[in-house]
């Protein structure tokens, strides 16, 4: 089919796909996620990062705890459901109001998972990272990126050395009775069940406690690139799939991040869509409350066909 025909690009129309055929949209079924970029530096460069985190990209600065703090003051402000609050970057330790943000979250009784790498930036909480746990250790859950059981597929993607300065990470906060989980990646495209095993291997040898079984436990994320070119999601899409918007990420979490140069942070639809303008939704959280039009690839490739989420809350 000749889609310039159509006058239009496939990902382009909020409306329509290329072919004309009515787009799929997602409501706000209910604000139960609250995600924060903290910034989009990083101590590592990826090969594949989805956001293009680096220890030079600061297109989304820092977070500070005033930031933060207004927001969790308009939950409050307007009983919104908001169960989980996560962070994300970057890597979130880079932020040095981390701890303090977090200690603010907890202290008002969010369920709180954090992303990170726990290589360095983490290790340098330690102290800090204890006493929370000490005080709030029911709530706090850290998510690491481990993106394969084996260090030379992990090292291939994020750096000669990273995979064992992520597993002395993985060891502290196992030791020290954090929640952990993992998040791996599909890079080395063989079976769940084979990874799966692989890990818990691992895991066993360097005495981590991972319940590898657990698809919230150990969570593998379909590989996303910017170059992929998935099918566009039509409204006709969820009945052939047999799926309903209400399991999409967008239908019950928003993130929240701050461009550089920008006086205040906005709220967009995603964690993964972090600097198409697209998706920005204004600056409160009751500005982002509108559907959100599944016209980006990795609406497809990572929600909707992949079946993934980047949070689940334990309730």
């Amino acid at each position: 089919m000749n889609l310039e025909a159509f006058g239009r690009a496939k990902f382009d129309d909020p409306f329509l796909t290329a072919n004309g055929q009515r787009r799929a949209s997602v409501a706000l079924k209910s604000l139960e996620t609250l995600w924060f970029n903290t910034g989009t530096l990083c101590n590592i460069t990826c090969q594949n990062c989805y956001i293009e985190s680096s220890p030079k990209n600061d297109r989304l600065v820092y977070l500070s705890l005033a930031d933060v703090r207004d927001y969790l003051d308009e939950i409050r402000a307007e009983s919104l459901p908001v169960k989980m609050i996560g962070f994300t970057g970057g890597e979130p330790f880079m932020n040095r109001d981390m701890p303090a943000i977090l200690e603010e979250t907890l202290e008002r009784g969010f369920e709180v998972l954090v992303l990170t790498n726990a290589m360095r930036p983490m290790m340098r909480y330690q102290k800090a990272l204890r006493r929370l746990q000490a005080a709030h250790g029911g709530l706090l859950r850290f998510r690491v990126s481990l993106d394969d059981h084996r260090a030379e597929i992990h090292d291939a993607e994020r750096g000669k050395g990273s995979f064992a300065k992520a597993m002395e990470g993985l060891r502290f906060l196992s030791r020290e009775g954090f929640q952990v989980e993992i998040a791996g990646r599909r890079l080395s495209k063989e079976p769940d069940s084979l990874a799966r095993a692989g890990y818990k291997a691992l895991f066993q040898t360097e005495g981590v406690a991972i319940n590898c079984d657990d698809p919230v436990q150990l969570v593998i994320f379909p590989e996303m690139s910017p170059e992929s070119d998935p099918p566009e999601i039509t409204e006709a899409c969820w009945g052939i799939l047999q799926k309903t918007p209400d399991n999409v990420m967008c239908a019950t979490s928003r993130m929240v991040v701050r461009r550089k140069g920008e006086d205040r942070p906005k709220v967009v639809a995603c964690t993964l869509i972090a600097y198409d303008e697209r998706f920005e939704m204004g600056s409160t959280l009751a500005e982002a409350s509108a559907s959100v039009a599944l016209n980006h690839r990795y609406c497809a490739t990572f929600c909707v066909l992949g079946g993934a989420a980047c949070g689940v809350t334990k309730g």
